[in-house]
């Protein structure tokens, strides 16, 4: 690693890397009169899918620093289900504004997480998660239900991530 001389003080720059993973929330319920979006829990189909996913990437070993979701009931229980497979024993960090959120405020949202986190879980909703993915990666698919991406950030801040610096490292749903 290259290292600064510093007042006759030699300081090693450490060569870092945000990661993100973006998890769009499994299948839902169908709709039902008098039931608000927000409530609409995961379908059986989706509790099965989400512990597929959650299982097949816990099995990558990969570090999760922070797990961010929707407060919403169906991308709770996704981020919950990833949190058990990933044996992740920090408390999720709820964000009300991922539900219904503009590109901008995921953007927001992730660029305002702490530095000491360097790798981040953000469990979301469409149409929201594919406009982030064509934002940061130029995507360009749908993000299925229950779907996970991972995107590294060649740089060491979140507020400096951006389409110039930003890698598509994998894009997997259940489906495939």
């Amino acid at each position: 690693t290259p290292s600064t001389n510093v007042g006759g003080v030699f300081l090693c720059k450490r060569e870092k890397m945000k990661k993100l993973y973006i998890v769009r929330h499994a299948q839902k319920e169908d709709e039902q009169i008098g039931r608000d979006d927000y409530d609409r829990e995961l379908s059986v189909e989706g509790i099965k899918d989400a512990k597929n996913m959650a299982e097949y990437f816990a099995s990558k070993k990969l570090p999760v620093d922070l797990i961010v979701a929707s407060p919403a009931s169906r991308t709770k229980k996704t981020a919950e289900i990833f949190a058990e497979a990933l044996k992740y024993k920090k408390t999720i960090m709820l964000n009300e504004v991922l539900y219904m959120a503009f590109v901008n405020e995921l953007l927001e949202t992730i660029s305002y997480t702490f530095d000491t986190v360097d790798s981040m879980l953000l469990v979301g909703h469409n149409p929201s998660l594919t406009a982030l993915a064509i934002t940061l990666v130029g995507f360009k698919e749908k993000f299925q239900m229950g779907a996970i991406m991972e995107i590294d950030f060649d740089c060491d801040s979140w507020i400096d991530i951006c389409k110039e610096n930003a890698k598509l490292v994998c894009y997997e749903s259940p489906n495939k």
